[in-house]
C-alpha cells in the first residue's frame, strides 16, 4: 500500500471505540485519509458522544443506527448498510476490531468487495462455540487479509487453524495504548470516587452483561449471590455499573439486587477506568475488562466458565470461577490474597503504530518487536 491510502474503520460498541481510538489517533498523526462507520449496534447517543468527546475523536462519518434484533437480523442489516458505504468510498483497507456482530458484518461486507480486511485483536479463542462472540471472531479471522494478533499465543491459535504465517502479525493489543494514554487523564479529571463516596483500594467493582449470564435466571441469581456473599465476608463495598441488558433481565426475572451490591449507572470511559484502577478487586464477565485490569495491576475474577484471554490467567492476574456462588467466594478470596506483581502480556502501548506500519500506511514510526 502507499501513503494516503483510504482506510474505513468499522465499529459498533464502546469497547471497539476505546480499542480503535489509538488507531484513529495514529491515522490523524500520519495524515492518512480515513473514515469511521458507527453501526449503532449498542448505540446510546449520550454515552457514545461522551466517549468520542473524552477520547478527543472526531464524530463518526457514518451512523448506521442499526440497533438491536436477532443475531442474524442485526448482522444482515449491518452488512447491507456497510456495503453501501464501502461502495461509495472505495477504501483500500477496512479495519474491524474484536468479536461483535459489527466486526463480522464489516469483515463480510469488505471481503466481498475489492478492498483488504484487517482484523485487530485477531486469534482470540475461548473454544466455546455457544458464544456468538466466538463465532464472530473465528469467521472474521478467516475473512481477513491482515490478522493483527495481540499476543504470540493468539497467533499460535491462528496457525493451528491453517492460516499462513505471512498473514499473521503480532502487534500487541491497542487496549494498552488506550489505557496507558488515558490513565493519568482519568486520575486528573474523574470525580467518580467522590461522587460515589468510595475510597481508593477499599471497594470492589462488578460488571456482568454477557447473554450467557444475564439471560439465564439461575446463572444471574447465583452470580449476584456469590458476589454478595463475598462482599459480606470481606466487608468491602461492591459497585455495579448495570448494563441496560442486565437491567432488563433483572426486571423480567423479578430479581432483587442484594443489599451488599450498589447498582450505579453505566459509566463513561474515564470514570470506568478510574474505578478499575482504584478497585481492590474486579469481578467481571467482560473480556475487555480482564485485559484492562491486567494492564492496570488490579486483581480480576472472571465470572465465566472460560476465557479468550488466557494470558491474564497465565501471569496470575485473573481467575476463572464461573457463576457458582461458592466458587465466586473462594476465587475472590484467593485473588485478594495474591500479590499483584505480574507483567503485562499485551504489549508496550505502540500497537496502533505497528498496525499502520504493517499495512504500509503513512510514514512509519520506529517501534520494536512486541514484548510482554
Amino acid at each position: 500500500m502507499t501513503d494516503g491510502t483510504t482506510v474505513t474503520i468499522v465499529l459498533g460498541t464502546r469497547p471497539e471505540i476505546i480499542k480503535l481510538a489509538p488507531v484513529i489517533d495514529a491515522c490523524e498523526e500520519r495524515e492518512i485519509a480515513y473514515s469511521v462507520v458507527h453501526t449503532g449496534q449498542h448505540y446510546s447517543e449520550e454515552l457514545d458522544t461522551v466517549f468520542f468527546d473524552q477520547l478527543e475523536l472526531p464524530a463518526p462519518d457514518h451512523n448506521l443506527g442499526v440497533g438491536s434484533g436477532t443475531q442474524s437480523e442485526q448482522t444482515g442489516a449491518m452488512i447491507q448498510e456497510i456495503e453501501a458505504v464501502l461502495l461509495d468510498e472505495q477504501p483500500e483497507l477496512v479495519l474491524v476490531q474484536g468479536d461483535t456482530n459489527s466486526v463480522l458484518a464489516g469483515a463480510i461486507a469488505a471481503g466481498k468487495l475489492d478492498c483488504e480486511v484487517g482484523h485487530v485483536e485477531a486469534g482470540l479463542r475461548s473454544f466455546d462455540r455457544t458464544m456468538p462472540e466466538e463465532v464472530n471472531r473465528v469467521l472474521a479471522d478467516h475473512a481477513a487479509d491482515y490478522r493483527f494478533a495481540p499476543t504470540e499465543q493468539a497467533a499460535g491459535y491462528l496457525r493451528e487453524e491453517g492460516i499462513a504465517d505471512d498473514a499473521i502479525h503480532v502487534t500487541g493489543n491497542t487496549i494498552v495504548d488506550a489505557v496507558m494514554g488515558y490513565r493519568d487523564l482519568a486520575a486528573a479529571k474523574s470525580d467518580v470516587l467522590d461522587e460515589l463516596d468510595l475510597d481508593a483500594g477499599d471497594f470492589c467493582l462488578l460488571t456482568a452483561h454477557r447473554a450467557e449470564n444475564v439471560d439465564d435466571r439461575e446463572r444471574f441469581s447465583s452470580l449476584l449471590d456469590g458476589v454478595a456473599r463475598f462482599a459480606s465476608e470481606s466487608d468491602l463495598d461492591v459497585v455495579y455499573p448495570v448494563h441496560p441488558r442486565a437491567n432488563e433481565r433483572l426486571a423480567a426475572f423479578d430479581l432483587t439486587m442484594p443489599d451488599e451490591i450498589t447498582p450505579i449507572d453505566s459509566q463513561d470511559f474515564l470514570d470506568f477506568l478510574r474505578l478499575e484502577s482504584t478497585a481492590t478487586l474486579v469481578l467481571t464477565d467482560s473480556g475487555g475488562v480482564q485485559e484492562e485490569t491486567c494492564i492496570l495491576g488490579t486483581p480480576c475474577v472472571t465470572l465465566r466458565d472460560n476465557t479468550e484471554r488466557p494470558e491474564t490467567v497465565d501471569v496470575g492476574a485473573n481467575r476463572i470461577v464461573g457463576v457458582d456462588a461458592d466458587g465466586i467466594v473462594t476465587g475472590a478470596r484467593e485473588a485478594l490474597a495474591e500479590q499483584n506483581g505480574w507483567e503485562n502480556p499485551f504489549g508496550d502501548g505502540h500497537s496502533a503504530e505497528r498496525i499502520l506500519n504493517i499495512a504500509g500506511l503513512g510514514s512509519a514510526a520506529s517501534v520494536g518487536e512486541v514484548h510482554g
